[in-house]
């Protein structure tokens, strides 16, 4: 490590502040999101959703889950079945009571 001097330090500030700025734009091409989707076959997005293929095939039958079709064969966006996942959420009870009582105060208002 070097010393530097009173004089010094403007030049070495620039220098250090011009390798932070080129490691932050190395960094953030690094970690951009990818643009490709992840795309499953059935037997993946079975895998994927803890489900039995057959399970998977009823599903898109009864169209319980979202799913593209290409022809004879089925395909699924690994972002869609995450998003069908979250949809299932059930409240809690904390949640419901205060939705409740948000009701009850709108009601008594009107």
């Amino acid at each position: 490590m070097e010393n530097f001097t009173f004089e010094q330090l403007p030049q070495a500030m620039r220098l250090l502040f011009e390798k932070m700025e080129h490691l932050e734009l190395r960094l953030s091409e690094h970690l951009q999101p990818q643009d490709t989707e992840v795309i499953f076959n059935v037997t993946q997005a079975a895998a994927f959703l803890h489900l039995s293929v057959a399970t998977v095939y009823v599903k898109t039958c009864r169209r319980e889950i979202p799913f593209n079709k290409k022809g004879k064969r089925l395909y699924f966006y690994k972002n869609e079945l995450a998003e069908w996942i979250r949809q299932g959420r059930k409240k809690t009870i904390p949640e419901i009571q205060q939705e409740t009582s948000q009701h009850m105060l709108i009601k008594r208002k009107i």
